[in-house]
Parts: structure tokens; C-alpha cells; sequence
């Protein structure tokens, strides 16, 4: 399943001739000489094969940040990885098999291993050592997102420019020359995940071999090893950028990177327990932590949209307030359930009331909670109005008078277009990569994008050891990754960042996360904490990328050398 906070994406669509020829390629690679020709014909006759595998496009460019003119170098292509790490290593970057492998695949690309044709876009500033020179890889989430968000964003040279909280009227879209570009401080890399944007995936067992938590870490785990092989940025400081899903992944990833010291891992609107997603806490009764930790943010929305009984002078203090009440008295009211008294139910629901408007009738027969989806349609029905789930700060109208939840994200329909224009033109004109490829906006469509939530965090086995795959305890919790990676790495800093206006993954979400690590107190000073007056896509506000890119920027150069 896509989860609902990357919902927005548009049509899957397979790259099945580009697909079939990389699989006829790789299996012809280790035939006799005798054996090609006829192979080939065979191959191409079969899956009509008519178009070579499109190359790696570089390019120069030149971006201005904060004044100064960074001249980079970009690469737009593909690195190859395999379904596991032994099939790994017996493929080059191309995906065809090392010529000392030995391999003979078989004909057939449904018969061959899995494998998956990773799509990138890096920059790198010219005439920088790389030695000294930090690399970013950055990479949105869904699961089942491209990483079109981020690369026309925030930190490429060029980004996509839309007005905030309101739909555009459509083409043609502002793309401009991006000031907040992170080439200033580090190289990037945006890598769309396995099944979209530009990267394939093909062979038997692809969606097992790709398409779960496990499987989609252990996938960028060994892109970022090629990666840094290929273009010999081994010494380079290293960093993890992850938006959403994007959070989780970089949680396994790390955990994953056993070998590889990270300076820093950058985590944008995070979620690292799914029992902790307000989108369907209904599902799971009885743990009751989800509406507590959606409560500020329900607040904040109320205030932005003047909706409480009370209006606060000022937003940042009234958060404050009712973080303290969500984890204090309404939490401990959650947690009685059926024991809680009339008069304790009224006296929550009036307080509620107070800090979210909705109505006190409303709040008592939600027996005091409310999911995300709820709280969108109801904030504003008395108007008609759906309020966004991205970013809560959008609006628009009621898509179904009588349904129970919103029926649509207002932010993601008033955005999604803008980015799509940009990631194609922007790929055919700047980056001249070639490709007649669809730009694949959801992982869903053709049937196979099946996400596996099973996790084996690392030391939950026997004694101690290796759990058996497959092993679950407890809802997907990548919190124990994390916290692996940070007490293997202790020099290794996290910055956490997000929105108020995101109920996606509600921002006091990420905070109870990392107070709740895994980890000796001590390590809680390696992780700082940035928070603004935005949504799930921060970004969408120029003004607060302007102070985003301030943040991260700082937040490498204090840590490139292991500060």
C-alpha cells in the first residue's frame, strides 16, 4: 500500500521496454561469442526490443547562492543494484555482471534475479576537493514517492516557485534559479526509490525484493556503497536527507550502513513509529498515543484558521501550553478508557473544545478521539470547507458533504501539477537526460507496488543476535535503527525537522520519537530540533526555506569535521 501522507502521487506507469533490455542485455553479457547474436534476436523478438538503455547525461551549470556563483557538474543517470548483497556484488554499476562473476542468467527477464536500475541526479561543485567536500543523499518517501519534491524543492540549483496556500491557475509554472540551493556547503544526490520517478526494478521476485522496509533500506544501502565506489567519495563527510517516509528509510538505512561512518542525518517531518500515525489510529484500539501527539497540531491549525473560542495573541506559547495538556491530563484520560467518569468525559471534551473548536457534542461521541481525517472535515464544515492534511494551512471545498473524513488533501492538488511540469521539463532541458521514460508520480500503478511492513530491527533475536526475518513484536518501529546507528556512531549528530500545520506526521510526533530513543541520555545533546511555521512540505514557503537551508547549512559545517 502507498500510506496516505505520499497519497498524492499520480498513474504508475512501467518502463517495460527500457526494463526488458537491460535484463536481455546483462543475460547476453556472459554468453559465448556464437551464442550472442542469436540470443539478441531472440531477445529483441520476444520483448520488441527496440531502443538502447538510455545513457548517463552530464551537464554544467552554474547556481548563486547568498551572492556567491557555485559552477557544478551534473550527472543524471542510473547505478544498478541487485535483490541482495551476494547477487550484488557480482554486477557492475551498469547491472551487467562483473566479467570475473562467472553469471549466465537466463534468458528470460521474468526468469532473471532481481535487480533495480536506480535513477539519480548528482552535483558537484566544480573544483572542489573531494576528499573535503560533504555529499547529501536526499530522497523523499511515500513509500511509492519519487524525489521530484525535494530536487525541485529545496537544495538543486533550480526549484519550482508556487503560491503559497493557494492553487495556481495552471502552465506555465515559475522555475527560477535556486538562492537556497545546499551546493554552498555540500554536493547532493537525489535518488528516487525503486518502482518510481526514472528507477526500475525487474526479475523474478522484484516486489519482494524491493518493495518493503527491509528491502527498500537494503536497496539504498547498496546504492550508496556504488555510489561512493564510482565516484570515489569514500573520504568524502557524509550525509542522510529523508522527507516522510523518507525518515523511516533513512532509520534502516543507517542501521544498515554498518561500515560507513555518517557526519549527520537530516529528517524532515519524521515518523519512525507507525502506531503513532493519526491516520488510523482506529485500527489499533488501545493504543491511544496518536491522538495525544496530533493534539498540538490540531491546535495550531484552529489558530491559524481563527477557529477557537479563544484566539491566543501568539501561536509558538500556545503550543507550548497544549503539548504539557496532551501528555499530561488528556493522555492519562485516554489511557482510562471506560473507567473515565461522565464528568471526567465533558470536562476533556470542553477542554478539547478549547483547544482544537471543534464542538463538544462532536468531541464526546469521538468518545474523545479524533483522527487527522476527521479533523479536516470537521474544523471548517460549518463553511463548507475541507482544510488541508499536508499542509492544514490550505483549504477547499467539501469534496462530500456526508462523509465522515476529508475526501482530498487541498495542498496536494493545489502543488502536485507545478512539480510535475518542473521534474520533466526541467530533465529534458537542463539535464538533457534523453529519455522517452514516464516519470512515474506513484509506485502503485500496475499491481505489483505491494509495501511489506515487516521489519527485524538489528539485536532483537535470541540472546540478543539476529532476529529471524520476518520476526514483528509491535506495529512497524524504526526508532531501535536509529538509536543502533547513533550508539555504534556517538560522533554522528540528527537534525529533526517539520511543520505545526503538518498532520501528515504531526510535528510533537517527532519530538516524543526522540525523547523516546533507545539511547543513554547523554546522546539526546546529538540531536537538535527545528521547527516552522509550515507544512509537511516546508518548503512550499520561500521565506522558511530561506531559514531551512540556513539550518542545514549549518548544520554540516559543524559536523563535516567530525565536531
Amino acid at each position: 500500500m502507498v500510506f496516505p501522507w505520499r497519497s498524492r502521487r499520480a498513474s504508475f506507469v512501467f518502463l517495460t521496454m527500457a526494463a526488458v533490455l537491460t535484463a536481455s542485455s546483462i543475460a547476453i553479457a556472459q554468453e559465448k561469442p556464437e551464442e550472442k547474436t542469436a540470443a539478441s534476436s531472440a531477445a529483441a523478438a520476444s520483448h520488441n526490443v527496440a531502443t538502447p538503455t538510455t545513457p548517463d547525461s552530464t551537464t554544467e551549470g552554474s547556481v548563486t547562492v547568498g551572492g556567491q556563483a557555485i559552477a557544478y557538474r551534473a550527472i543524471a543517470g542510473t547505478i544498478t543494484v541487485g535483490g541482495s548483497d551476494p547477487q550484488d556484488a557480482t554486477l557492475g554499476f551498469d547491472g551487467k555482471p562483473l566479467p570475473d562473476a562467472n553469471i549466465h542468467l537466463p534468458e528470460k527477464i521474468e526468469d532473471a534475479p532481481p535487480t533495480a536500475r536506480m535513477f539519480y541526479a548528482a552535483y558537484f561543485k566544480k573544483d572542489a576537493s573531494a576528499a573535503q567536500r560533504p555529499v547529501t543523499f536526499i530522497y523523499n518517501g511515500g513509500p511509492g514517492s519519487p524525489t521530484m519534491w525535494l530536487h525541485m524543492g529545496t537544495f538543486g540549483p533550480k526549484r519550482i516557485v508556487t503560491p503559497d496556500t493557494q492553487h495556481q491557475e495552471g502552465a506555465p509554472y515559475a522555475i527560477v534559479n535556486n538562492e537556497y540551493s545546499l551546493l554552498d556547503v555540500s554536493d547532493v544526490v537525489f535518488i528516487d526509490a525503486p518502482g518510481t520517478g526514472l528507477s526500475r526494478t525487474f526479475g523474478k521476485n522484484k516486489s519482494e525484493a524491493f518493495y518493503g522496509v527491509d528491502a527498500d533500506g537494503h536497496a539504498f544501502e547498496r546504492f550508496i556503497r556504488r555510489f561512493l565506489s564510482k565516484y570515489d567519495r569514500w573520504n568524502s563527510p557524509k550525509y542522510l536527507f529523508g522527507e516522510s517516509y523518507g525518515t523511516p528509510r533513512s532509520a534502516v538505512l543507517a542501521a544498515d550502513l554498518r561500515s560507513v561512518d555518517l557526519n549527520g542525518i537530516i529528517l524532515l517531518s519524521q515518523i519512525l513509529s507507525f502506531d503513532n500515525s493519526v491516520d488510523g489510529p482506529t485500527a489499533n484500539p488501545g493504543v491511544d498515543q496518536a491522538y495525544a501527539l496530533a493534539l498540538p497540531t490540531f491546535a495550531a491549525t484552529a489558530w491559524y484558521h481563527h477557529k477557537l473560542p479563544n484566539q491566543p495573541p501568539a501561536l509558538k506559547p500556545f503550543l507550548e501550553e497544549v503539548q504539557k495538556y496532551a501528555l499530561g491530563d488528556y493522555m492519562t484520560a485516554l489511557l482510562q478508557g471506560s473507567d473515565l467518569t461522565d464528568a471526567q468525559r465533558q470536562a476533556v471534551a470542553e477542554k478539547l473544545h478549547s483547544y482544537t473548536g471543534l464542538p463538544v457534542d462532536y468531541l464526546l461521541r469521538a468518545d474523545l478521539r479524533v483522527t487527522g481525517g476527521e479533523f479536516s472535515k470537521e474544523l471548517k464544515l460549518d463553511e463548507g470547507i475541507t482544510t488541508g492534511r499536508l499542509d492544514s494551512r490550505y483549504q477547499g471545498p467539501d469534496a462530500d458533504p456526508m462523509s465522515a473524513t476529508s475526501g482530498y488533501d487541498p495542498q496536494s492538488d493545489a502543488i502536485t501539477s507545478a512539480w510535475n511540469t518542473a521534474i520533466n521539463q526541467y530533465l529534458h532541458n537542463d539535464l538533457k537526460y534523453a529519455t522517452q521514460a514516464t516519470y512515474l508520480m506513484n509506485g502503485r500503478q500496475g499491481g505489483e507496488f505491494s509495501w511489506n511492513m515487516t521489519h527485524t530491527p538489528p539485536g532483537r533475536g535470541f540472546g540478543g543476535g539476529a532476529a529471524a526475518p520476518g520476526t514483528v513484536e509491535t506495529g512497524t518501529n524504526v526508532m531501535p535503527d536509529l538509536a543502533y546507528r547513533m550508539k555504534m556512531n556517538p560522533k554522528m549528530k540528527v537534525m529533526l525537522a517539520g511543520g505545526y500545520y503538518d498532520l501528515a506526521t504531526p510535528y510533537f510526533e517527532g519530538i516524543y520519537e526522540m525523547h523516546h530513543l533507545p539511547v543513554p541520555r547523554k546522546l539526546q545533546s546529538n540531536i537538535s530540533y527545528h521547527y516552522y511555521e509550515a507544512g509537511h512540505m516546508i518548503y512550499v514557503r520561500e521565506d522558511i526555506l530561506k531559514q531551512f537551508h540556513a539550518d542545514v547549512a549549518a548544520f554540516i559545517k559543524s559536523t563535516e569535521s567530525g565536531k
